[in-house]
């Protein structure tokens, strides 16, 4: 754990960014750290920016503990690691802000206002796109009394663990991804699924990825399958495929993988969707829960 004084840099109206001191506390688990001190609604020093991004690529996931910031503060943030992408479910974009995705359970007006099943499967944020996302960031608005935390799995560490006889099985393979593989399901479970126009339809084709990929940033290698979105192993048989993917699934998600994340008053989590899958524990129906969500675009996986 160390604290670092960055030196001033110049802002865009020349005026100088004052540095910011914090901490950076790496968790007693497989993945993630907590940054404590730093202000995101205040512009960062290049020397600050560096030192969250080296940390982000080493933990996977960063806590920012008490934001209080506004939409487009985080959008500003966000935008400082690449392009933006705009979530399929335009239905839930936050008014006046397309980049922001609400995440909630609330009903208003008998119409949810977010995604209110949002992560009810392991994934990685839209690797059923041809540039999945580099990272999410998902700032707390409002948080329920019980439940509500998400779980993160570091897939470096299940590559690095994978037995000897599914290194073998998975080695130079693909797989499909797809985002309408559980929509259905989903549409059936809840109220937070729309139908889709077929504009939406045609934004989500499948695409083929990788099944284990290469980190663009560390060259670390990680598997990249996940139980919403991959539906089938390329080229083997429909039977040999799920036999793979189930026990792929089954040891990306070992506990010894895993960081589970409590919920506190403004947390802002940012994670690495090349390095990890996440997942929503579920949230009480009776409590209420909003979170503003951005996604960064990413490269094309290899």
């Amino acid at each position: 754990m160390t604290t670092a004084f960055a030196p001033t840099a110049a802002g865009h109206d020349g005026h100088a960014i004052e540095a910011q001191p914090f901490e950076i506390r790496a968790f007693d688990g497989p993945v993630g750290a907590e940054v404590v001190g730093l202000d995101l609604g205040k512009p960062l020093s290049q020397d600050d920016f560096a030192r969250i991004h080296r940390a982000h690529l080493d933990h996977h996931v960063l806590v920012f503990r008490d934001q209080r910031i506004t939409p487009d503060q985080q959008i500003a943030f966000s935008r400082r690691f690449g392009p933006l992408q705009i979530h399929v479910l335009h239905q839930f974009q936050l008014t006046g802000y397309p980049e922001v995705l609400v995440v909630s359970n609330i009903v208003e007006n008998g119409k949810p206002i977010g995604l209110g099943d949002a992560g009810h499967y392991w994934h990685s944020d839209l690797s059923y796109k041809e540039k999945p996302s580099l990272g999410s960031l998902l700032h707390a608005q409002e948080l329920p009394a019980e439940g509500g935390d998400t779980l993160f799995a570091n897939m470096h560490l299940a590559w690095d663990t994978l037995p000897a006889h599914l290194r073998t099985a998975v080695q130079g393979r693909r797989a499909e991804h797809t985002y309408l593989a559980k929509y259905a399901e989903l549409q059936k479970r809840s109220p937070w699924r729309p139908n889709l126009s077929a504009e939406q339809i045609a934004s989500v084709t499948p695409v083929v990825q990788p099944i284990v990929r290469t980190h663009p940033e560390t060259g670390r290698k990680a598997l990249f399958v996940s139980e919403h979105f991959t539906t089938r192993v390329i080229g083997l048989p429909e039977d040999e495929s799920k036999a793979l993917l189930d026990e792929i699934f089954a040891h990306s998600v070992r506990p010894e993988h895993l960081y589970r994340h409590q919920w506190a008053e403004h947390d802002m989590v940012f994670w690495d969707n090349r390095s990890l899958m996440h997942l929503a524990a579920g949230t009480p129906d009776h409590l209420r829960r909003k979170l503003y969500r951005t996604t960064i675009e990413g490269d094309a996986p290899f």
